[in-house]
């Protein structure tokens, strides 16, 4: 029990900051869905409370897979996350549907203008609010983890589009989420100011669908990119950095093989370097040394392993950025 508290210190922040904010909106806004009967107020319900869900299930997940590897599992658990954010989809797919499926309930059949507009009004601008301080911060999280400088919150979010890829699957998620959540609030507040001024109710309908559209996006691309994460990606960006640096080492003739593999939030790197025959083993371990203690130092390795070959006088590495292949 200790060690599970002690790993949910390390969870992501931003989840867990996400998951409360958006439990908070999904029960204003059911309480305004109630007394207002808006039908684009029950899809911003709906997301908010998916998210909520999610974000939970993933800050658990980023916490889970930071414990320290065991005999059974000596990979470690860093897939732990991206299996809980394909878990945390579905939550969020089902209730895409059901979004979808309320917009065009009300979109063939409109009921009419709904009550409480001001009600409506004041909980999507809540809703506005915190949602993107939640984005902003999520923003600001990518940047960090992308190893860049602070910039000021507003020009956080179009800067972190940049540095995406680079982000952790958790901190990912939630910028995916609350950009989605943040816009749906716009989309809910412009439905219910239109629907109002020219009667034309049908748009709440017709936001609903979008919004339910937006949630799917969000399915299919956190989807793909954990399904990845799961199976076992490379990390391109830093397999070409740490290539550089072994290269560099001038008892370093030829890499045969180089992997870097994400494990979640972390990278597991594993070498096959060329050397010169004529060098001793003790020197060689000082070499392995120097060079684990290079690539342990990068962002986000964990795992370094590093074996050597005999110089064959061929060059397989050909340039930086392509695999070498594997001698037979």
């Amino acid at each position: 029990m200790t060690e599970i508290l002690k790993l949910l210190k390390d969870g992501n922040k931003p989840s867990l900051m996400a998951a409360f904010v958006n439990a908070f909106l999904g029960i204003i806004k059911g309480v305004a869905f109630f007394f207002t009967g808006n039908v684009a107020m029950f899809a911003e319900m709906m997301h908010s409370l998916g998210d909520a869900a999610n974000q939970f299930f993933v800050y658990i997940g980023s916490a889970l897979s930071k414990k320290a590897p065991t005999k059974q599992f000596p990979a470690g658990f860093g897939r732990i996350v991206n299996l809980v954010c394909l878990f945390a989809v579905i939550i969020v797919a089902i209730l895409s549907y059901e979004t979808v499926k309320e917009g065009w309930h009300h979109f063939i059949h409109p009921a009419g203008e709904s009550k409480g507009m001001l009600i409506a009004l004041g909980v999507l601008l809540i809703g506005i609010v915190l949602e993107g301080s939640v984005l902003a911060k999520a923003a600001v999280e990518i940047l960090h983890e992308a190893g860049q400088e602070k910039v000021g919150i507003l020009s956080s979010i179009p800067k972190a589009f940049g540095y995406l890829h680079r982000a952790k699957p958790a901190t990912k998620l939630v910028f995916m989420e609350d950009l989605v959540a943040t816009g749906g609030n716009v989309l809910a507040f412009a439905a219910i100011l239109i629907a109002h001024f020219t009667g034309w109710t049908r748009i709440e309908g017709l936001v609903s669908i979008i919004i339910g559209c937006m949630m799917f996006y969000v399915v299919a691309k956190v989807f793909l990119d954990n399904a990845r994460g799961v199976i076992g990606e490379t990390d391109e960006e830093m397999l070409n950095h740490i290539a550089h640096l072994v290269m560099d080492d001038p008892n370093i003739q030829d890499i045969v093989r180089l992997e870097v593999i994400k494990e979640g939030e972390f990278l597991h790197v594993e070498l096959v370097a060329e050397a010169d025959a004529n060098l001793s083993l003790a020197f060689l371990d000082d070499v392995r040394d120097h060079l684990t203690e290079i690539i342990s130092s990068q962002k986000g390795v964990t795992k370094v392993t590093i074996l050597f070959d005999e110089d064959d006088g061929k060059l397989d590495w050909v340039h930086v950025g392509e695999k070498p292949e594997t001698k037979h």
